[in-house]
C-alpha cells in the first residue's frame, strides 16, 4: 500500500529541487553589478577536467560593477579567459598576465526588460514543474484509492495537503520572481 507521507514527501522534495533550480538560473542572470555566481555555469577545461573557475581561482569584487578573478595557477588564465569569452555572458575579460578583470558594464533598458522576460521564462517553467509534481503526487494518491484500498476521506485530505503545498511554492517561486524583477529594474 503506497503510503501517504511518503507521496508527499517525494512531491515536497520535487518542489523544492525545482525551487532551488529556479535560485541557481536567476543567480546566472546578470543584473549589472558584478555577481561571482554568474561565473559558477562557466567550466575551463583544466588539464583534461571540465572544473568551475571557482574551484580554480580566487573570485572577488573590488568594486559594484567589476569581478576579478586570481587562478592559483598562473598558466590557467588564457584558458579561463577563454572559458568566459565562449560563454554567454556577454562580458570581454581583461587578462593582465596575473588576474583576469570582468568589467559589467551598466544595462540598458532593453537589456533590463530581455533579462526579465528571462525570468519570467524561468519562473513559469518552475511553475509547471510544480504542478507537474502536484499531478503526479494526485495519481498516485488516486492508484492507492483504487488499488490499496485507501479511504476516501483520506484520500481527499492528502489531495488538499498536495494542493496546499502547491501553492505555497508557486508564491515561493512568484516572490523570488518579485525580487529579481526589482533587483534587475535598479538602476
Amino acid at each position: 500500500m503506497a503510503d501517504v507521507e511518503e507521496i508527499l514527501m517525494k512531491a515536497e522534495d520535487h518542489m523544492e529541487k525545482t525551487v532551488a533550480n529556479l535560485e541557481d538560473n536567476f543567480a546566472a542572470v546578470r543584473t549589472g553589478r558584478a555577481n561571482a555566481m554568474v561565473l559558477n555555469r562557466i567550466s575551463v577545461d583544466y588539464y583534461g577536467t571540465k572544473t568551475p573557475i571557482s574551484q580554480m581561482a580566487g573570485i572577488k569584487t573590488p568594486e559594484a560593477h567589476l569581478l576579478v578573478i586570481e587562478p592559483w595557477d598562473k598558466s590557467s588564465l588564457k584558458d579561463i579567459e577563454k572559458a568566459i569569452l565562449d560563454s554567454d555572458l556577454g562580458v570581454t575579460p581583461n587578462n593582465d598576465g596575473m588576474v583576469i578583470r570582468l568589467p559589467f558594464p551598466t544595462l540598458t533598458e532593453e537589456r533590463r526588460r530581455e533579462l526579465a522576460k528571462q525570468c519570467h521564462t524561468y519562473a513559469e517553467e518552475a511553475r509547471v514543474a510544480v504542478r507537474n509534481a502536484r499531478r503526479d503526487a494526485n495519481t498516485a494518491i488516486d492508484k492507492a484509492q483504487k488499488n490499496d484500498g485507501m479511504p476516501e476521506d483520506e484520500a481527499k485530505r492528502a489531495e488538499g495537503d498536495i494542493q496546499k503545498m502547491t501553492d505555497k511554492f508557486v508564491t515561493q517561486i512568484d516572490d523570488l520572481l518579485k525580487k529579481k524583477e526589482a533587483e534587475l529594474m535598479e538602476v
